[in-house]
């Protein structure tokens, strides 16, 4: 039985590959699993049949025969660690790559999330302001850090793993923004992005948003 997840049927992202789903589908194209899409529109998140798959109501979730799963992170790590192609055979290296899932996903991801929330719900408060120098410096010190980790290699721990697809999924967040003043971490998102299970999976995503425009 091929496995489904749920998507945007009109993803925020305007088909620029960001919403989580894309995680999922381009580990699914890594691994050259067949599966299924059922896009969600946003009237639908708190429905309760998107909610017994979700208790939160958002996306993406993931089912494969009995089993039902959310958020992205967890997804990714399942289909890494029941095909091959997305974490080493060898024990330490494997437990590196899934450290540096954890990594993405808590140590970058989280003041990923506070400039956006920032830029959009904060600015025009009185302290809006004092608010964003200190979630840029703590941002900025983050990405010097994993900058300076990944120095000239091609990716975190030896060959491309679902470690580095979760930090890249994080780190395209950031395009044209802060991550442009770190050229190695450009470069690391220019190769993930040249990779074809990445193409395959961002062109699929792209389709479906270009599909929902064009039908209003």
């Amino acid at each position: 039985m091929k496995p489904t997840f749920t998507a945007f049927a009109k993803s925020p992202d305007e088909g620029h590959g960001l919403a989580r789903d894309m995680r999922v589908r381009w580990a699914l194209e890594e691994v050259g699993q067949e599966y299924d899409v059922q896009l969600v529109p946003w009237e639908e998140f708190r429905s309760p049949a998107h909610m017994a798959r979700h208790p939160f109501g958002q996306i993406p979730t993931y089912r494969e025969g009995d089993l039902v799963m959310f958020e992205s992170g967890a997804i990714v790590l399942h289909i890494a660690q029941t095909h091959d192609g997305l974490l080493p055979a060898e024990p330490a290296a494997r437990a590196r790559a899934i450290m540096w899932m954890f990594a993405a996903v808590g140590t970058i991801e989280q003041p990923v999330i506070d400039m956006e929330v920032n830029e959009y719900f904060e600015a025009d408060k009185a302290w809006g302001a004092e608010r964003k120098q200190q979630v840029d410096a703590r941002l900025r010190t983050r990405l010097a850090d994993l900058s300076a980790r990944l120095g000239e290699a091609d990716w975190l721990d030896g060959g491309f793993s679902a470690g580095d697809l979760m930090m890249v999924e994080v780190l395209l967040r950031l395009e044209g923004q802060m991550v442009d003043e770190f050229p190695n971490l450009v470069a690391y998102c220019d190769r993930a992005r040249a990779r074809p299970a990445f193409k395959r999976a961002f062109a699929a995503q792209k389709a479906v948003f270009e599909a929902a425009s064009a039908a209003g």
